[in-house]
């Protein structure tokens, strides 16, 4: 069969090769283009050129290799495309967007939790604690909230975030402080 004059093993080829291209640069400088496309914020970009590559794929698959007629294989290769971007977009893209948001965590996140001092903080000066968080360990420069020396491995409680300085007082202090 012909569309426009070619043949449509020829479209679905070069549909597929402008599609991979696409898929390439888009592998290439998506962060820029997901803040473009997050304008329109209607489709996922990865999913639209998924579809597009599987479609193109499929179809001249079956318009070189089987002899089904052509509009039965243009509605084929629609409905694998359509199950393939959808398990894509559902079942790695959904999975894949929520953990990324899960790793990050801002600094008023760490008020109120409890870390481990692994470099000493001095009175009037600065040291290191680490907070173990679930995807990983955060290690940050600490100070001390009332101008106290903690000793390494004390366990402490972050009192506030300042420039970036976690704010820490004894964590045995702090109990013992709201138990009066």
């Amino acid at each position: 069969m012909e569309l426009f004059g070619y043949s449509l093993e020829n479209i679905y080829l070069v549909l597929l090769l402008l599609s991979g291209a696409i898929m390439l640069l888009y592998l290439l400088f998506g962060d820029a283009i997901e803040g473009v496309w997050g304008a329109f914020g209607l489709f996922n970009p990865t999913t639209i050129l998924a579809f597009i590559t599987i479609f193109s794929g499929s179809g001249y698959l079956f318009e070189s290799i089987s002899s089904i007629s052509s509009f039965i294989a243009l509605l084929i290769s629609i409905v694998i495309s359509l199950i393939a971007s959808f398990l894509l977009h559902f079942f790695i893209l959904v999975p894949l967007k929520s953990a990324e948001e899960s790793l990050a965590y801002t600094e008023n996140s760490l008020e109120g939790r409890v870390g481990k001092v692994i470099i000493p903080i001095p009175a009037d000066g600065y040291g290191e604690v680490v907070i173990e968080s679930y995807s990983g360990m955060i290690s940050k420069p600490a100070s001390s909230y009332n101008n106290s020396p903690i000793e390494e491995g004390e366990r402490v409680l972050i009192i506030d975030v300042v420039s970036g300085v976690l704010q820490v007082t004894d964590y045995e202090q702090a109990i013992d402080f709201y138990k009066e």
